[in-house]
């Protein structure tokens, strides 16, 4: 972990931004201390800590001053760079949640029975999930907060479709495990229409989840919802169809 302290990350980044990497600039208190939007005795501490931490070089004329960045000051920023990069670009592989088991409003039978929705779960998902679907409902604000991360991931999307006397909305898929692998393939949904709010998940599987992890209502679960960037079975990572 990068050694420079938080606060002085703003300061030296703008110093770099002026061209002290490989020169002494000119600069000002005072024309520094905007441009961080601080104040000018901020930035003058910001200055002398710095200095002492030998992360810049001062050099003074009269009542004017020149800086220029250290190699250990350069090397400080780069690690922080490498660790920030890495955290963007090799983020989590799955999304954690908690919820109770609860009863569900019979209506999840129904609508997985429906042939428009039979046959994308069976190209999409690879298999036909089991009757009706098993209600979450999100336990903390940690896991409130992840629900509504995933509605933001590369999703398998089902298309809504028409029967010729209604019509059905779409569903996002994101596929899942349940208690540590207990089940490995489970999916939860996010519908376009939908009687249960953020706070209430639904998740589904090829056979009942109950049975074969063996819950009941009113018992606490986790579940993993899988993070990736490419998708197989026919899926893709933009949302496509009616929405």
């Amino acid at each position: 972990m990068s050694n420079i302290k938080l606060q002085h990350i703003l300061t030296i980044t703008e110093l770099l931004a002026l061209g002290a990497r490989y020169n002494f600039v000119e600069i000002t208190t005072s024309g520094l201390a905007k441009d961080i939007k601080k104040s000018q005795q901020a930035a003058s501490h910001h200055l002398l800590d710095l200095e002492n931490a030998g992360y810049i070089e001062r050099l003074r004329e009269g009542q004017r001053f020149k800086v220029k960045i250290t190699y250990k000051g350069f090397s400080e920023i780069e690690n922080l760079l490498v660790r920030l990069r890495s955290a963007v670009e090799h983020p989590p592989t799955a999304i954690n949640l908690e919820g109770r088991v609860i009863s569900g409003m019979g209506e999840g039978s129904y609508y997985m029975s429906l042939f428009g929705y039979r046959k994308q779960f069976r190209e999409k998902l690879g298999y036909e999930p089991f009757p009706g679907t098993l209600n979450l409902k999100l336990v903390d604000h940690a896991s409130l907060t992840a629900r509504r991360e995933i509605s933001q991931l590369p999703c398998i999307f089902i298309n809504g479709f028409s029967d010729n006397t209604r019509t059905f909305g779409w569903a996002k898929c994101y596929r899942a495990t349940i208690n540590d692998d207990a089940m490995t393939n489970a999916a939860i949904l996010i519908l376009e229409r939908t009687h249960y709010d953020d706070s209430t998940l639904e998740v589904i599987a090829p056979i009942s989840i109950k049975d074969t992890v063996g819950i009941k209502n009113g018992d606490k679960i986790k579940i993993s919802v899988q993070i990736t960037h490419n998708t197989t079975n026919g899926t893709s990572n933009s949302i496509k169809g009616t929405a």
